[in-house]
């Protein structure tokens, strides 16, 4: 379905649907060149906090990462097999000369 624009017409201009938007690649690519290019002081770092708090070392590792590597979508998803049926295996197993 077509989004209208303020006359009722189609919507024109603006960026394509399922486009990224500039802003956030921009700065999506920024962070992942600031932990690439420190990466070997962020292990020493972690390290020195390690040594008087290892879960803290631990949280703050995962709040670096998670701007570089994507979460997974924290939404249900439900596998179905052909046609939104059971997901269906099929093993077979032969003994022998059959």
């Amino acid at each position: 379905m077509a989004t209208l624009g303020k006359a009722g017409g189609e919507k024109t201009g603006g960026r394509q649907k399922g486009s990224g938007n500039v802003a956030t690649t921009q700065a999506r690519a920024a962070i992942a060149d600031f932990v690439d290019g420190n990466a070997h002081r962020l292990t020493g770092w972690l390290d020195k906090v390690a040594e008087t708090n290892p879960e803290r070392a631990f949280q703050l590792f995962q709040s670096v990462i998670e701007y570089h590597v994507p979460k997974l979508a924290r939404s249900d998803t439900t596998v179905t097999g052909a046609d939104g049926g059971p997901v269906v295996h099929k093993i077979e197993v032969s003994f022998g000369d059959d």
